[in-house]
């Protein structure tokens, strides 16, 4: 009787594992690649300055993109200077930690970058980011 069960134990099937760790592998690349794309800003494509020592900051509300031709977006829609401000305005009142992330192409002049920072902190805008591409020049 004894060999009989034995016999029966050794027919049985066994688990492939292999199978299962490349599927588990796959979806673990999966989920690493799909998770580095949303960490994306998805805004107006501007060329923006680059710079060596930058700190990747995605959770902003605000982020104000300048470019070269003169226009002015609020995350992807078209803003006038009147129109962002009273927005700011009311963002800034009701949070205190409130803050601008300012996109501006490289070939936007310099006067226009500061004199739209100045008008946010007219409009109560304490604290500003200044968006620019990870590299070494």
């Amino acid at each position: 009787m004894r060999e009989r069960r034995n016999r029966i134990d050794e027919n049985l099937p066994q688990p492939m594992l292999s199978p299962m760790i490349d599927m588990i592998f796959l979806l673990l690349v999966f989920f690493i690649v799909s998770t580095m794309y949303m960490t994306e800003l998805k805004t107006i494509p501007v060329k923006l300055p680059v710079a060596a020592h930058t700190e990747n900051i995605t959770s902003t509300t605000f982020a104000v993109t300048l470019k070269d031709d003169g226009s002015m977006y609020l995350n992807k829609e078209p803003v006038s200077t009147e129109i962002l401000l009273e927005k700011v305005k009311t963002a800034a009142a009701s949070d205190s930690n409130f803050s601008v992330v300012l996109r501006a192409d490289k070939n936007v002049e310099y006067g226009l970058v500061i004199q739209l920072m100045d008008k946010l902190k007219g409009a109560g805008v304490t604290r500003f980011g200044l968006a620019t591409e990870y590299g070494k020049k």
